[in-house]
């Protein structure tokens, strides 16, 4: 039998893929489950991303770019209908809640229309409040309540990495859970994909303009990745095992897949990664061919 990996599962370069396969997800959950919040929050965001939203520019920064908004949305569908397999008792309005929060948890990188100095990489530092901003500015628009909106404002601000997850006040036990799977999916998204490693210079271009870390260059990103791997362990510890259960039932539940293909991804990359750092006196980019990745960074940002 042939190797299943994550990719193969669903077409995650078609927004209209992730949103089907998100909206069979939710039919599992429920027959009866209200879909057009969900629906109505994901066109109105790849609208966004794509710049055919009156107030607002398209999306300028590659790595956070809306292929990265949409593996995380698909990354917390799967976590949410594993979680509810596993009895975590998620209303319907929770799940509403936080599937809008992970379509939303990176529009503070957007630019208004009237916003035309840079990128939206210069928003690197504070990215996060910004998409809470976001929400709190069009949540209602999507049939949200003022207390979904606070919710889901608490789970975004849990996709900053600066901020301790048990520094934030959550308004319930259950809102705490899914912002930490919030947090999980967003970085699962990131990290499995097949070209994380060659996004990763688009990111150190992010991190330039936005004054983020403390970065010599495209290379020294790379290698100070691997001291990202085990921060992200650290930050995911306290919920890694229940992450790590709710993926595999999913997974089980609507492919018959037994095991976490999100960390069996990652772990490719981190061993990959560790190999072509390893290579005497090499510059690791050239060995990170995948789709033409790099030819686009030289083409937008030329040669570091």
């Amino acid at each position: 039998m042939r190797h299943v990996k994550l990719n193969d599962l669903v077409d995650i370069y078609s927004p209209n893929a992730v949103l089907e396969e998100v909206e069979i997800i939710l039919t599992l959950i429920s027959p009866d489950f209200n879909l057009l919040p969900v629906r109505s929050a994901f066109n109105m965001i790849v609208s966004v991303f794509e710049g055919r939203h009156a107030a607002y520019r398209a999306c300028n920064t590659y790595y956070h770019d809306l292929r990265h908004t949409t593996d995380a949305f698909l990354a917390m569908a799967r976590l949410i209908h594993g979680a509810l397999l596993e009895n975590e008792p998620f209303k319907e309005d929770q799940i509403i809640t936080a599937l809008i929060a992970a379509l939303f948890h990176d529009a503070g990188y957007i630019q208004e229309k009237t916003d035309t100095e840079g990128t939206g990489a210069k928003y690197s530092l504070y990215h996060v409040e910004r998409s809470a901003d976001f929400l709190r500015r069009h949540g209602f628009e999507h049939g949200l309540s003022r207390q979904q909106v606070a919710e889901g404002c608490s789970m975004i601000k849990s996709t900053d990495l600066a901020v301790p997850i048990s520094s934030i006040q959550f308004p319930s036990p259950t809102v705490e859970l899914l912002g930490r799977m919030l947090n999980a999916a967003d970085l699962l998204g990131q990290m499995s994909d097949r070209t994380y490693l060659e996004k990763l210079l688009f990111l150190y271009h992010e991190y330039k303009e936005g004054n983020v870390g403390n970065y010599g260059s495209e290379v020294d990103l790379l290698r100070k990745t691997l001291e990202f791997y085990e921060f992200i362990n650290k930050r995911l510890q306290p919920v890694a095992a229940r992450i790590d259960r709710y993926m595999i039932s999913h997974l089980n539940s609507r492919w018959n897949i037994n095991k976490n293909l999100y960390t069996e991804a990652i772990e490719g990359q981190k061993r990959h990664l560790k190999k072509i750092l390893a290579i005497p006196n090499a510059d690791p980019r050239d060995h990170l061919s995948r789709y033409d990745v790099i030819e686009r960074v030289r083409s937008i940002y030329g040669i570091d």
